[in-house]
């Protein structure tokens, strides 16, 4: 490191690290894979990554925990992801081993970059795989990659667990029957622009209706949504179109077998929102970020506070945590711990 890292200070923002994992699809399968030094992708001007949008991402952390090991949080979920993202777009899927074995390849070649425990800040892995080679037509690649890169972050959100606002959006983030539930570039790229409009207006960023009647809330910028209703119910959005969130399938399992609350994958309506007492936005570079209000075209709709966080969120986020840097017993086979030579 060319100067020292304020941990405590960290944004989510890209730090250059000393190692990267890289491995190459050709002729029908993956090679070894192997860590570079070199942060730049050589990549022909005809890959279908650059013209055609085919390539899908993922991420996920590494945590320090109180006795300086380190954890790594359902890195099978993530590949199980990434392979579905993979075969929506017609990409050659990495298997779960070789997925997960290059996340600690990655770990134990940046140890210096996995931030203290304490700090609150994680050592954030991206997974990607991109479409390459000489191409033109509108087809698949005759070649891919498949990179991780890594970088230590900070909240996602500026605040860390504190209260953030948010505004409904005209815009939607992917289309019915489209690619919202594979974690693909594109559906990125249409959020920049709702993104910037709602940062415009003061607000943390947007909130995405359902693009079929808009009248259900499907995501919350780059999360998923969850809310607690006055009865004490975890409920959290369900719809083709929304990318499933391990981070939100995480809570509902902490909210019903730790928390002791009913669960339920359905419906949120806008017009409903008076149902929950809180609410939030999950994922994993959000951890969790409660919600204050949301803006709606009729009004503004204040949750438990703008300014505090509410009981079960906190509860939820404590526990979440605790498991994630190794305080808390996790469920079996949420952690796998990765050994530093």
């Amino acid at each position: 490191m060319s100067k020292a890292i304020e941990w405590e200070k960290l944004g989510f923002d890209y730090i250059k690290t000393d190692k990267r994992y890289i491995s190459y699809w050709k002729d029908g399968a993956w090679d070894k894979g192997t860590l570079t030094e070199d942060n730049v992708l050589h990549i022909s001007e005809g890959s279908t990554a650059l013209h055609y949008g085919q390539q899908c991402f993922e991420g996920l952390k590494a945590y320090r925990t109180k006795d300086g090991s380190i954890n790594l949080f359902r890195p099978d979920q993530n590949a199980q992801r990434m392979q579905r993202s993979c075969s929506r777009l017609l990409m050659p899927e990495v298997p779960t081993e070789k997925f997960i074995e290059a996340c600690k390849e990655v770990v134990r070649a940046n140890e210096k970059f996995v931030p203290p425990y304490g700090t609150g800040a994680t050592l954030y892995l991206r997974p990607l795989v991109i479409g390459v080679g000489d191409n033109l037509g509108v087809h698949k690649a005759p070649e891919y990659i498949f990179t991780i890169f890594c970088s230590p972050v900070g909240a996602y959100f500026k605040g860390g667990l504190a209260p953030a606002n948010f505004v409904v959006s005209d815009y939607d983030r992917a289309a019915p029957n489209g690619t919202g539930a594979a974690k693909v570039g594109g559906n990125y790229a249409a959020s920049l622009m709702p993104g910037k409009n709602a940062q415009e207006r003061q607000f943390a960023d947007c909130i995405y209706l359902d693009p079929a009647t808009h009248k259900k809330i499907e995501e919350v910028g780059a999360a998923n949504f969850f809310g607690i209703t006055k009865d004490d119910r975890f409920v959290t959005p369900y719809s083709p179109s929304i990318l499933p969130s391990i981070t939100k399938y995480s809570l509902l399992y902490l909210a019903e077998h730790r928390l002791g609350l009913e669960v339920e994958e359905g419906d949120v309506y806008i017009d409903q929102l008076d149902d929950f007492k809180e609410a939030g936005a999950c994922g994993t570079a959000a951890v969790i970020t409660p919600i204050g209000g949301i803006q709606t075209k009729e009004d503004f709709h204040v949750f438990y506070s703008e300014t505090e966080v509410g009981p079960i969120t906190r509860k939820l986020y404590d526990e979440l945590c605790g498991i994630q840097f190794g305080d808390i017993e996790p469920p079996e086979d949420w952690i796998v711990q990765v050994t530093i030579d």
